[in-house]
């Protein structure tokens, strides 16, 4: 990966939407090349997708919450149906494994706290494996998506 490809994702990151050739200009290269770099880095999977950032509170999904997640014991078995059930919950938009305890980060967005209540209790609760949920609510985004570093 050139200075080019940096360029070209970066460009991508604050604008996924922006046309080849106005990518070529921005990136100075041509369209033919700056089309051939874009292939590739999709081929590669270092563009992974492209997505649309929505605003949670216009699409009523304005409740927040971190759930941490502990679990009873580490059998790879019951990591796996945790983390294949886990990500068939539509309301977690996020989810992470990590070092140490807890073991799990979920980003989940509802309607409402009666809402979050009810897929905490009956949805994430019940999922293999847990022993413990901790949550904290978030009060407000500073920074979400914002782009890597490159």
């Amino acid at each position: 990966m050139d200075r080019f490809d940096r360029e070209i994702l970066a460009e991508l990151q604050d604008d996924a939407r922006v046309s080849v050739t106005a990518l070529a200009d921005r990136v100075h290269l041509s369209v033919s090349a700056c089309h051939r770099r874009l292939r590739d880095l999709e081929a590669s999977g270092v563009i992974a997708a492209y997505r649309a950032h929505l605003d949670p509170a216009a699409v009523d999904l304005a409740f927040q919450a971190i759930v941490f997640v502990t679990m009873r014991e580490g059998d790879s078995r019951i990591l796996v149906e945790f983390e294949t059930a886990v990500t068939e919950i539509e309301a977690v938009t996020d989810a992470q494994r990590l070092f140490g305890q807890p073991d799990y980060l979920l980003r989940v967005a509802t309607k409402d706290l009666d809402s979050f209540r009810l897929l905490y209790d009956e949805t994430l609760g019940a999922l293999p494996g847990v022993l413990r949920l901790s949550t904290t609510l978030v009060m407000k985004n500073l920074l979400q998506g914002r782009p890597l570093p490159l």
